[in-house]
């Protein structure tokens, strides 16, 4: 099993294998705080201001991870699991 560094992860692109949405790279990680295991990554959706959590990141968790590759994490999740609904309510669409 090769080990990977959260720098090592952060290089790679997420990629949705349901859709073929690519998603971003990670910026931050969610850890299980009793054994230190990853749970989830999270996806900057763009727009952040030095890196601060925003509300609509996409939180992958980690069960969702099909694949981690050289260059691609591969992900299995329905468009709705990653989109938000448009704030502007007059809008009906995503984004």
């Amino acid at each position: 099993m090769e080990r990977l560094s959260t720098c090592d992860l952060r290089e790679k692109e997420v990629v949705n294998v349901c859709d073929g949405a690519r998603l971003g790279c990670p910026s931050d990680f969610e850890f299980c705080a009793s054994d230190g295991r990853i749970t989830a990554l999270v996806v900057p959706r763009g727009g952040g201001i030095f890196g601060f959590r925003r509300e609509d990141d996409i939180i992958i968790p980690w069960c969702k991870i099909e694949c981690i590759g050289s260059d691609t994490i591969i992900v299995k999740l329905s468009p709705e699991e990653y989109r938000v609904p448009c704030k502007d309510k007059k809008k009906k669409s995503f984004w």
